[in-house]
């Protein structure tokens, strides 16, 4: 290259951030504007998108530590055995803050809770050096500054709650995000695949109410469409879908959320998180990073940028990277209705920097810097400080 365009590319690098910049020290510019971000990849990335990723507060609204629940129950058993090694693909994919919520239920809920959060607890306190839970929206201003990956601990169920006091006794172990329901019935509500959807029961009611006064999170993204929209009438604080997509872009898939739900949202002022799994996004194929897109621009549409957010619903790797019979007891586990199909994830967001990527795409569809910014985290960011602070 000459040398008026070196000039060029270094002022713009130097625009990244010390942290892009150590990165592209070692992965050298590939064409002007453009680079290779990480040395083990050959995908360029434009240096407004790097630029993007490095100044915003990345949050995945929901992102499992990994899908290798062996491998996890190891690394909670032993935390040493989560290396450096390990963590630099969490400090390489731009992430800055995972919500990790799984969903446990059934007679056991209590005791299986319990076990969940202490092992959680336990690994953080373990990895300090690496993970910093985050509990307060102060948290959630100081992770990026801090280095550290943020771990927001929620469930994907509420079946743990026998009662409203127990909503206290979980916020006091660092509970912060839970669903009302996953796919099935319980005695809040009733979650997305179930035949009958009579909305949210007393107790849910009562459980809502709680969750309102301690600032824990109300999540209905696994909800039926009457259970969400009762939620949103009943809690006095701003509903999330943490991961959820159109359910008009989706062939009418269960699990997605129709334009009653995603109209709430707007009305609440709160956010919706799209994800990536493939029969949440489209009916057939051919289903790519495009598809996803498509559901972007139709909440953006409907109610604005500023209800939007990410909540991939898979870990750094994806479904199809899981162990084989771990991947065919997760398909098994689930109802005709889910219609899984042959790949669970999309080619060009099953990666551990998805969020680059994602963000390109969003630079395709013409968002703005700052509706960008607000969509990789800065609205999940906005709606967790009101939600939180009591």
């Amino acid at each position: 290259m000459g040398k008026s365009q070196e000039k060029m590319s270094r002022r713009e690098a130097m625009a990244l951030g010390t942290g892009a910049m150590a990165s592209l020290i070692l992965a050298p510019m590939i064409s002007r504007g453009r680079f290779k971000l990480f040395a083990s990849s050959t995908t360029e990335y434009s240096a407004r998108c790097i630029g993007l990723v490095e100044r915003t507060t990345v949050i995945d609204m929901l992102s499992p530590m990994t899908l290798n629940f062996p491998q996890m129950a190891k690394w909670f058993a032993n935390p040493e055995l989560f290396t450096t090694t390990n963590y630099q693909e969490f400090k390489d994919s731009g992430i800055n803050t995972f919500h990790i919520g799984v969903g446990i239920g059934g007679p056991d809920a209590y005791q299986d809770v319990l076990k969940f959060f202490a092992a959680w607890n336990g690994f953080i306190a373990d990895r300090g050096d690496m993970f910093i839970r985050i509990d307060s929206a102060n948290d959630l201003d100081r992770v990026k500054r801090s280095g550290k990956t943020g771990i927001i601990i929620g469930l994907q169920d509420s079946e743990h709650f026998r009662r409203p006091d127990d909503v206290d006794f979980f916020h006091g172990l660092g509970q912060r995000v839970s669903q009302l329901t996953y796919n099935a019935r319980n005695m809040i509500g009733n979650g997305s695949t179930e035949r009958h959807d009579e909305g949210i029961s007393d107790f849910g009611a009562a459980i809502i109410e709680r969750m309102n006064k301690v600032g824990m999170a109300v999540d209905v993204s696994h909800c039926g469409d009457r259970t969400s929209v009762e939620a949103f009438e009943l809690s006095k604080q701003p509903v999330l879908v943490t991961h959820s997509n159109v359910r008009a872009l989706a062939d009418g898939h269960p699990r997605c959320k129709p334009d009653e739900v995603i109209r709430a949202v707007g009305k609440a002022g709160s956010v919706m998180g799209i994800t990536g799994v493939r029969n949440f996004v489209k009916g057939s194929e051919p289903t790519t990073v495009d598809s996803v897109l498509d559901h972007f621009d139709y909440v953006t549409k409907m109610i604005g940028p500023e209800h939007l957010g990410v909540g991939s619903d898979i870990d750094l790797h994806g479904y199809d990277a899981m162990p084989p019979e771990e991947y065919k007891r997760l398909k098994a586990g689930y109802k005709a209705s889910y219609r899984f199909r042959d790949k669970i994830d999309i080619e060009g967001l099953d990666h551990p920097k998805r969020m680059y990527d994602l963000t390109e795409g969003l630079i395709r569809r013409k968002y703005t810097d700052a509706q960008i910014e607000g969509i990789l985290g800065g609205n999940f960011q906005r709606v967790l400080k009101a939600v939180w602070t009591v």
